[in-house]
């Protein structure tokens, strides 16, 4: 067993994404609440200068500017890349406090409740997930372990990365029952690293359900680039149900709509995500499995 020994709260990594950042300011008011015996916890606002201007980030998306081949390259100046530098210095594999544990506080526009994201499906993060989800039933998981994330997402900096995704939330203010459900699930997540450090835990071996990324969906586009259509009423906020093949996705400004056309039933997630449509993505796609953890 490897023990933990340093473990990372980060918030405002995009800076008008206020549930994560206050929750942090808070625990760096209230140091307290998040030490545990056995190893180090320590916070971190992502991105202060995004936070204090209340916009996403100032030149790029600090949550993928963390590709190790960035972080070498000292030619790279502008604010998120120095700061995304800054960072691994501090909790980087090579930094002067080494992370293994990163939980990174995120909010979204899409309907996606209280998600954990996970990049890798070790045992350590499925039992993890597993246990969260016992005691949180409405607890979904994301394996996000196809999707490049642990490569360039602040979270990848640690052994092992977690991203807490809430919503539906707008960008730019706060919600209440959400940043309740939040700490919460850092606080069961702080109680079992300190646990597992004892190797007090003994899990039965439960089921879990894990939705796992399939690919990223674009919006329909002309040939100069510019939409062409909305996400259908139909699927709207509709996050983790059923998407069958022929059912509407897609509607077009003439009111034509457009179905799904693939073979098979998957789980769309992130569904019109504001902060995606810069990225050229109106949802991903997911497949949902039944795992014995």
């Amino acid at each position: 067993m490897t023990k933990i020994n340093h473990v990372v709260l980060s918030g405002g990594t995009h800076g008008n994404e206020l549930n994560g950042m206050f929750l942090i300011k808070k625990f760096q008011q209230y140091t307290n609440l998040i030490q545990r015996p056995g190893f180090s916890t320590h916070i971190l606002i992502g991105n202060p200068k995004a936070v204090a201007l209340g916009i996403r980030y100032v030149d790029q998306d600090l949550n993928r500017s963390f590709e190790r081949e960035s972080l070498e390259n000292s030619t790279l100046i502008n604010y998120e890349d120095l700061r995304a530098r800054t960072i691994d210095q501090m909790f980087g594999p090579n930094g002067t406090t080494p992370s293994d544990v990163i939980v990174d506080l995120h909010s979204t526009t899409a309907n996606m409740g209280l998600t954990l994201i996970v990049d890798s499906e070790e045992p350590f993060v499925l039992q993890l997930a597993a246990y969260l989800n016992s005691i949180q039933p409405l607890l979904k998981v994301f394996s996000a372990a196809h999707a490049g994330r642990s490569r360039d997402s602040l979270r990848s900096l640690a052994r092992f990365g977690f991203c807490i995704e809430v919503g539906p939330i707008a960008q730019g203010i706060l919600h209440a029952e959400l940043f309740q459900k939040t700490e919460a699930l850092i606080h069961l997540i702080l109680d079992y690293l300190k646990q597992y450090n004892h190797n007090q835990f003994l899990l039965p071996t439960r089921s879990l359900i894990v939705y796992r990324y399939m690919a990223a969906i674009d919006y329909p586009r002309n040939e100069f680039g510019e939409i062409q259509a909305m996400i259908h009423p139909q699927r709207q906020f509709k996050d983790y149900e059923p998407l069958h093949p022929g059912e509407p996705m897609f509607l077009t400004f003439d009111g034509e709509t457009i179905n799904y056309e693939g073979n098979t039933i998957v789980y769309p997630i992130f569904i019109n995500e504001a902060a995606y449509y810069e990225k050229g993505i109106a949802m991903y796609l997911t497949q949902k499995e039944q795992i014995a953890v």
